[in-house]
């Protein structure tokens, strides 16, 4: 269970990068933030994976858990993302429309300057209406759940 874990982990940021980098999907600020679990989670899962077979060791255990909460976070934040791109919350000021008005040239140009090239309240791209943050939620939502099945096995 720990070995479908990481391959999910894998796929899911391997997902993400092969979109930027070859999709030319430019991540937003959110986008950015959420691929954070999985960087934490995958050395984890994989260092948890190697010790797995060592007797007496509890570590896979621990790392089960420790991987349903960083997928649980990984959640959160892919909820708080869809909900920004639904317009249900407030999203980051630097990635989510405008700021105030500028009263000055100064003032625009630094709101300019201030604003992401990728807006994380527009869906850039979308998969029969669910967008990537959409997507990442269910991974996160499964991938924790793999997680605390294994762990309560374990």
């Amino acid at each position: 269970m720990l070995a479908l874990v990481l391959l999910g982990s894998i796929a899911v940021i391997g997902g993400a990068l092969f979109s930027q980098y070859v999709g030319g999907l430019y991540p937003c600020e959110l986008c950015l933030l959420e691929r954070w679990p999985y960087y934490v989670g995958i050395p984890i899962a994989l260092l948890a994976w190697l010790a797995g077979g060592r007797s007496g060791l509890q570590v896979p255990g621990i790392a089960l858990f420790l991987l349903f909460l960083i997928y649980t976070v990984s959640g959160g934040l892919a909820f708080y993302h869809v909900g920004v791109e639904q317009h249900w919350f407030a999203g980051p000021t630097a990635c989510t429309g405008p700021g105030g008005a500028a009263h000055s040239v100064e003032e625009l140009k630094a709101q300019l300057l201030a604003q992401q090239p990728v807006r994380c309240d527009e869906v850039q791209w979308s998969l029969f209406g669910v967008s990537l943050a959409g997507l990442n939620l269910v991974a996160s939502v499964v991938l924790a759940g793999l997680s605390l099945f294994a762990w309560r096995r374990a």
